[in-house]
């Protein structure tokens, strides 16, 4: 029995995967987290029995902890902490939205714990330590994104050095495929928010409406596989039929291919290295009829091209282009931003800070928190995100 604690079960991650340690006899739930949504997260607690919750927001937690007697609630970022550390669990899955998962990834894995990694900003932010913690310890991390879990799947393949050529992500291309800049001023956050193919939160729907979602996947797949950025590549495949493909030296190249359903390497990540039945329909590929696929568009879309350059700059680039981007996506969904503002904030906050070297975790936590001071001060009328 492998003993799963949840970081993040509110959000859409989080409740697919308590639908996969629902659906396990091999796994049990220990554990659960989430930012403010004390009333759900209590909820799922005496469904599954969990005595063990944390709530970042600390009012959140008080109001847990007097409605719910049945176990223990902790509060804050400590107590986010105290959960993973001093719970006993067999792997974390951290579906936490944004940078405020770097800390309990960094917690788990210091703790030797194996981390199943649905909060990509962990690599974005501080991918170099990250993985230089995970092998000083022993701990796997394992993508939970579909993307990188189908990379990993078919990396996994592959035991000799110097065989893969070239890494391929696909991308869908969100709600506004095709549509030009001048398309994109007007458009709404209830347009930006229906995706046409995967089910996601508020946050990483937005990153795909503006393919940052994408930039942050190539950085996110440099440090998962140790492969240079000019071997990583994007593919717009609206059918998300497709959802990543290795070029190997010979010529051949090997695809991972299934319908959109985040269960599918919610599951892997969690039975890793086994795999487990999940009620999803066989591929039909007469049936979706045809797959297509076309360059990015990174013209119209800036922000795919803004994280590769965030990327190839390294230090606190990356953590500063991260930050930026919550803020500025935290706007548009306020209604404070434009969409198309969204990328304009990002690259006048990258020119407004040049990247720093990164020797510990604390130049990332200060290079965030400039980079999110520095963003907020370039929203219309000042406007707080």
């Amino acid at each position: 029995m492998r003993r799963v604690l949840i970081l993040g079960s509110t959000g859409s991650i989080g409740t697919q995967a308590l639908e996969v340690v629902e659906a396990s006899d091999e796994l049990e739930l220990v554990g659960l987290s989430a930012a403010r949504s004390s009333e759900a997260v209590v909820a799922q607690a005496q469904r599954f029995g969990v005595t063990r919750v944390a709530l970042a927001d600390e009012h959140a937690a008080a109001r847990a902890a007097e409605a719910w007697t049945g176990g223990e609630v902790l509060a804050g970022g400590e107590g986010l902490v105290r959960l993973i550390t001093e719970t006993e669990c067999d792997l974390v899955l951290n579906a936490l939205v944004g940078a405020a998962g770097l800390g309990p990834t960094v917690a788990a894995l210091g703790e030797g714990i194996d981390v199943a990694l649905a909060n990509k900003e962990s690599l974005v932010v501080g991918g170099d330590l990250v993985m230089a913690l995970a092998e000083a310890t022993g701990a796997q991390v394992i993508p939970v994104d579909s993307e990188h879990s189908a990379l990993f799947q078919l990396v996994a393949a592959e035991r000799r050095p110097g065989t893969i050529d070239r890494l391929v992500v696909t991308a869908s291309g969100g709600p506004f495929l095709g549509r030009t800049s001048a398309e994109l001023e007007g458009v709404t956050v209830e347009e930006a928010l229906a995706h046409p193919t995967w089910r996601m939160g508020g946050k990483n729907t937005i990153d795909s409406a503006t393919l940052m979602n994408k930039g942050l996947e190539v950085i996110e797949a440099h440090h998962l596989f140790g492969v240079a950025y000019e071997q990583i590549d994007v593919l717009v495949h609206p059918q998300s039929i497709v959802h990543a493909m290795v070029h190997l030296n010979d010529g051949a190249s090997l695809a991972h291919l299934g319908y959109p359903d985040m269960r599918v390497p919610i599951s892997y990540a969690l039975h890793h290295p086994e795999r487990a039945d999940v009620p999803v329909p066989e591929l039909d590929l007469a049936a979706v009829g045809e797959l297509t696929f076309r360059a990015p568009d990174t013209g119209t879309f800036a922000c795919l091209r803004l994280a590769r350059a965030a990327a190839v700059a390294g230090g606190t680039a990356p953590c500063v282009l991260n930050a930026a981007n919550e803020v500025a996506v935290e706007a548009f969904l306020a209604g404070q931003l434009a969409f198309t503002g969204i990328a304009d904030t990002v690259e006048r906050t990258l020119d407004a800070l040049p990247p720093e070297p990164v020797r510990h975790f604390s130049d990332l936590f200060r290079a965030d928190a400039a980079a999110r001071e520095a963003a907020s001060g370039l929203l219309p009328h000042g406007a707080a995100a």
